[in-house]
Formats: structure tokens, sequence, C-alpha cells
């Protein structure tokens, strides 16, 4: 009866367009005034108990640091830098586009926030260029997906949170896949542009190709200053999210000076904001998993996959199904702290490296930013563009199918996300 009611609710909320962390909340308020006889404070004090962490403190602070470097110019050099590459190739911007923002996403921290610093620069220029519109914004889109996989990644640190398992290590479990994910689609594009006679900008040179890394290099160097710190012991992967702010900061400041004094109360109101929106649903998250643990979902999954199957690599193809469909419906960071509690004792049962699980997650969850009803990125190009989602998801289905390819891959050789860890330790 608890399951069913939570459901209903929760989908009767998603289907009216609640946002995703109220409906994760509020259908938990019913389950509790409802069924438990539990005072409804309790929803409150769970929420804030779930986000009251050391590790949790990243997720302001890497958010911050990606402000800071949007604001101060980075954006534009990425940009250029990414043209200076392939930009002379078949379909130039739209490879441009995959490039940039796997760069981005080493700031950024977060698909979304890749997505809007990507598209604000490149799909109007896009259209100038002879690129429809809506193929422009589905291009945005897709790039935005390795916000979330390539270091730093939000979505990262909340899974090791969770899971017990070292945040340093999923960073760097996430640049092959991230890598992987960008170069498919920069295919895709290029297959997709040359058939329909979409050429290449200018030519390629060195000079070019060295100048514009001069002017990105203070840029690139914030992922190298984050895992270096890292994994050389100076700071912890919470402390590193500190620096990177104050790094971004300085370079936006004194080396780029296109951040000016003036703008940090926005940039500061901007982070924010989007950190509230990250813990409010991570809190409510918290509190829905709570009420599946209590009504035994995780036994009950657990036995059904167990039944189903004993094979490690049939069980991740299961999981893989699952997430995909949860994807759908539910913002990453949501998803990772509800499914994670029920998932991942049955992972660690059949002999699966939590690494690898939770990074193989976060692929997962990140092809759902792109896929309707509440793919986040389609709605950020949506906003961007003004066109339909409807209109951006019909262009958008050859990168989900690369993407899916992809995840299928990753699954079969674990030792694409596992061997940079390994490496390291």
């Amino acid at each position: 009866m608890v399951l069913w009611v939570l459901m209903i609710s929760f989908a009767l909320m998603l289907a009216t367009g609640t946002p995703i962390g109220v409906a994760l909340s509020l259908s938990s308020a019913v389950v509790f005034y409802a069924l438990l006889d539990t005072p409804l404070v309790v929803v409150v004090q769970r929420m804030f108990t779930s986000v009251d962490s050391f590790s949790f403190m990243a997720v302001p602070f890497f958010m911050l640091a990606g402000a800071f470097m949007s604001e101060g110019g980075v954006t534009k050099r990425i940009v250029d830098f990414s043209m200076s590459l392939v930009g002379a190739l078949a379909g130039g911007l739209a490879l441009v586009v995959a490039v940039a923002g796997m760069f981005f996403a080493a700031l950024s921290g977060s698909s979304a926030a890749t997505t809007a610093a990507i598209g604000a620069s490149m799909i109007d220029e896009m259209e100038r260029r002879g690129y429809p519109r809506s193929f422009a914004a589905a291009v945005v889109a897709s790039a935005g997906t390795v916000g979330i996989v390539i270091p730093p990644s939000v979505t990262m640190v909340v899974y090791g949170s969770i899971a017990g398992t070292s945040i340093a290590d999923l960073f760097m479990g996430g640049f092959a896949p991230g890598i992987l994910m960008g170069t498919s689609m920069c295919l895709v594009s290029w297959y997709i542009c040359k058939n329909k006679g979409l050429m290449g900008e200018g030519s390629f040179s060195l000079k070019n190709v060295a100048k514009s890394f001069v002017e990105c290099f203070w840029a690139l160097m914030m992922p190298v200053i984050i895992l270096g710190g890292i994994y050389s012991g100076i700071f912890t992967p919470t402390e590193s999210a500190a620096v990177a702010a104050v790094y971004g900061a300085f370079v936006g400041l004194f080396i780029y000076r296109e951040l000016k004094f003036r703008d940090i109360p926005k940039v500061l109101v901007s982070a924010a904001l989007a950190t509230t929106m990250i813990m409010f649903v991570v809190g409510g998250a918290n509190v829905f998993g709570w009420i599946l643990t209590k009504a035994q979902v995780p036994h009950h999954l657990a036995a059904l996959f167990t039944q189903m199957t004993d094979s490690p690599l049939v069980f991740m193809m299961l999981v893989n199904v699952l997430l995909l469909v949860i994807g759908t419906l539910v913002n990453a960071s949501a998803a990772v702290v509800i499914v994670t509690p029920i998932l991942l004792p049955v992972a660690i049962a059949l002999g699966i490296d939590p690494l690898f699980f939770g990074v193989l997650m976060v692929v997962n969850l990140a092809i759902g930013c792109i896929t309707p009803p509440v793919g986040l990125d389609l709605f950020v190009v949506s906003s961007i563009t003004g066109i339909s989602i409807d209109a951006v998801t019909k262009k958008i289905l050859p990168y989900l199918a690369i993407l899916i390819v992809d995840l299928i891959i990753l699954t079969y050789f674990p030792g694409i996300i596992t061997f940079l860890p390994n490496l390291m330790r």
C-alpha cells in the first residue's frame, strides 16, 4: 500500500509539471502523513540530515567555480581552442560544440551548466552559418551530457558520498567514458553534416592551435589543479572544490579580466540557486528512498535480480535498461540517491566493482539528460532557442543511439573505466 501511494502520487505530480524536487518531497510527505502516522517535520529533518555532510560541501564550491569561469570569459576561449582543433572538418561548428562540451565539462561539473554555456555562444552562430536551428540545439544538448561524466562531476560527488566510494577514483574513472562519448558525438556530427553539405570553417593550422591554447591555458589548468591536488594528497575532493572556486575567481578577475568585482554578487547568487536546486532534489530523493527501503523494495528487487541471473554482465545489462528508463523520469542526482542503496549491494554481491558501477550509473543517467520527458538539457536548449522539446528530440535521436552504443561498450569492457583509477593507486 505504501509503495503504491508513493509511486502514484509521485507520477501524478510529474505529469502535472511539478518540479522533481518538490514531487519527491511532497509524495513522501503524503505517505508520511496518510499511512505512516509520522509528523511531517520528519520529512524536513531527513532532508536536512541527508545533505549535512562534508563531502556534499564540494557541490556548492564546484558550482561556484564553474560560474566564475563561465562569467570570466572562459567559454569563448574554450570555443576558440576547439575551433582551432576541429573547425576545418566537415560540420566544423557541430564538432566544435562537442569538443568544447568536453573541455567545459572539466570546469562545470554539471550537464545543464555545460549546455547553457556552450548553447548561449554557439547556437546563434551555427544558425548564421547555415545549420538548422533545431539541429544546432540538438548538438548542444548532446554535448552537455558529458558535463556529469568528465570530472569534476557533481553527480559523482553524490554517488561517492552515498556509496562510500572514493570521489577521487570516481573522477579518474569518468575521463575515458567522457572522452568516448564526446568523440562518438563528433563522429555522428561529422557524418550528418557531410551528408548535408555543411563544410568546415577555414583551414587547420598548428599556429592557430598554439595561439588559442595559450589563451585557454589558465582555464585548462583547473582540472589539473583539482586532480593533481587530490592525488598528491595536498587536499581532499571537498577542499579541491574550494580551491577551484578561488582559482576560478582569480583567473576571471586578474588574468582574463572579464569578471568584474561588481559581477561577483550575481555569480554568487547564480551558484547558490543552482546548488539549492541540487540539494533540494537530493534531500527529497533521500526521503523518497528511505520510504522505498521501509517498504522493502531493495530486498524484493535484489531477490528478483538474483532469481533472474547470477551473471555480473547480465545483471549490468538489466541495470542499464532500468537506469535508462529511470533517467527519462528523474533528475540524475535524485536517481543516484534513490537507486544506489537498492542496487549497489546486489552489484557488490555479484563481485562488481563499486567504482565501475558508479561511473556506469552516471553515464546511464547522463543519457537521461537528453531523453524526454524530464531530460534537463532539452529544457535548457528549448529555453535558449524557443524551439519545442519535440522538435529538438527528433534531431537528437542519432546522438541518443551512439550514446547507448557507448554504454554497451563500457559495460562489456569495464577496464575502460577502471584503468586510470587503478593506475593512480
